[in-house]
């Protein structure tokens, strides 16, 4: 414990907030979990619960094996999870396959895969391209319209709600404090280290402080003299009614729940910060679902819904600890539960041993100040 505060104060209690938190929490660290009201933009509550590594990476490689080495990790991540608070998140990697509908794509997802291999070196990238005979060796129920696909043993996935549970469920059980409605509206740098925030529910002192608040960040960063560019991108997800367990790989925009839902997704928009649902996005997302699994037609929609992706200019995570404000960390990213592992395991070490790794300095924010041709 820093003084009369806590070793470390996590703005933000969603999917990168509570990870990186519950690794804090582990560590014995003395952790205070700060959430806002349930008014805010929350992309945790909105994704769809991929682990996914194919095709991640593209212009970045060291963000492929990032997303790999989190896959890897998930094993981990999940006994811990179930041990800790009970509640075990779903985790599985039987492999994920990207269906293709046309020569075109097929030839796009092998050009994609292979420059991906190319770029990651010997450190490996291990996919398979599929002709449409083994493509319904893997996934028997896809239509006609199927020519191919790409299939990688890296991809899995996750119940998104039991994982946000469990981690909260464990950072109880670690003794870590959850303060909800507490809204950070200042934080002052102290002197001779640690942080004063001004909150909703008083002034909370910590050592350290990360701030994993998603949609934010940016004007959190700003008080510590981090710049944090995110923006961001709408997603609707479409979920149909129950159904027998029958697709045993998830494929990129069509899965199935451990309770048996059919979730369909994979749409981007730019529309600032509304998360309203349009009906022919719906549409169209169900559209290409029932052309790759004809038999989803026959399924009830029971729901849907839009929420809003934490992104970033070139779309890779930020992770960065501040000059002017040594302590002071921002991790931002939109893939939340596919790198939650690594939050939790991996990046929680940072703040406690007060700095990142070298390797890891591409995903700092000054690789943005480059400045632009006339």
């Amino acid at each position: 414990m820093h003084g009369d505060g806590y070793d470390v104060v996590v703005i933000g209690a969603g999917l990168v907030g509570g990870a990186v938190a519950y690794g804090l929490a582990r560590a014995g660290q003395r952790v205070a979990v700060l959430d806002e009201e349930d008014a805010t933009y929350r992309a945790s509550r909105g994704n769809f619960g991929l682990v996914w590594v194919q095709g991640k990476g593209v212009g970045r490689p060291e963000y492929a094996l990032w997303s790999r080495a989190s896959s890897e990790r998930w094993f981990e991540l999940s006994e811990a999870l179930t041990e800790n608070g009970g509640l075990a998140p779903n985790y599985t990697r039987p492999g994920g396959v990207i269906a293709a509908l046309s020569e075109e794509e097929l030839s796009a997802l092998d050009s994609m895969l292979a420059g991906l291999k190319r770029a990651v070196g010997n450190a490996g990238y291990e996919y398979e391209i599929l002709d449409a005979a083994r493509v319904r060796e893997l996934l028997p129920a896809c239509g006609p319209e199927v020519v191919g696909g790409a299939y990688s043993p890296y991809d899995g996935h996750a119940n998104p709600l039991k994982l946000m549970r469990g981690l909260h469920a464990s950072l109880a059980g670690l003794g870590a404090d959850y303060l909800a409605g507490a809204r950070v509206d200042a934080i002052r740098p102290l002197d001779g280290g640690g942080f004063d925030l001004r909150t909703e529910r008083g002034t909370i002192t910590g050592g350290k402080v990360v701030i994993a608040a998603g949609h934010g960040s940016k004007a959190l960063g700003a008080m510590v003299g981090l710049d944090v560019p995110v923006h961001p991108e709408h997603g609707q997800i479409v979920v149909t009614e129950r159904t027998a367990p029958w697709l045993g790989h998830p494929t990129l925009g069509i899965r199935q729940t451990d309770e048996g839902s059919m979730l369909f997704g994979a749409s981007h928009e730019d529309r600032g910060f509304d998360t309203s649902v349009l009906a022919r996005t719906s549409r169209d997302i169900a559209h290409r679902a029932v052309r790759v699994f004809p038999g989803l037609a026959s399924l009830r929609v029971v729901r849907t819904w839009g929420a809003l992706r934490v992104m970033t200019p070139d779309g890779f995570p930020i992770y960065a600890q501040s000059r002017a404000h040594p302590g002071a960390f921002v991790f931002t990213c939109h893939s939340g539960v596919t790198l939650a592992a690594n939050h939790a395991l991996e990046a929680s070490r940072w703040v406690i041993d007060g700095e990142i790794p070298e390797g890891m300095a591409c995903f700092a924010p000054d690789r943005f100040d480059v400045p632009q041709a006339a």
